[in-house]
């Protein structure tokens, strides 16, 4: 059975999330940092598995824009310049429901990594 389309979706911009509303009334609110580091482009996923690049430092990213692609996808384009990918109607509501499950394994391969979700910060001084 295919997915089921979003009647609703809207950014929530203070708290970095999008919410998609669903026909049945239910409705999720995706952290903008998940759909960021599982972006379904081949510059994050590549052409295998084992070619995903992990995705670090996005806490802080947002959405500049959202577009439909068509009738089954969304194109989000991401405040730090990524805007590759089609978030198909299954993609998005896989994630959706199993955010924990997603979330977790992103967890678990930043640690495996040493690397942070936090972006690296270079101080800068004045002189």
């Amino acid at each position: 059975m295919p997915a089921p389309i979003p009647t609703r979706v809207h950014y929530h911009k203070g708290d970095r999330e999008l919410e998609l509303g669903y026909p049945d009334g239910q409705t999720y609110r995706l952290p903008i940092e998940l759909l960021r580091v599982y972006s379904p482009s081949a510059e994050v996923q590549g052409h295998h598995p084992s070619e995903a690049v992990l995705q670090t430092g996005k806490r802080h990213v947002g959405l500049l824009d959202i577009s439909q692609a068509g009738r089954y996808a969304l194109k989000l384009h991401f405040d730090d310049g990524h805007d590759t990918g089609l978030y198909t109607w299954e993609y998005l509501h896989d994630m959706a429901t199993h955010q924990q499950a997603w979330w977790e394994n992103y967890l678990s391969r930043l640690d495996r990594a040493g690397a942070s979700r936090d972006p690296s910060v270079i101080q800068i001084h004045q002189v």
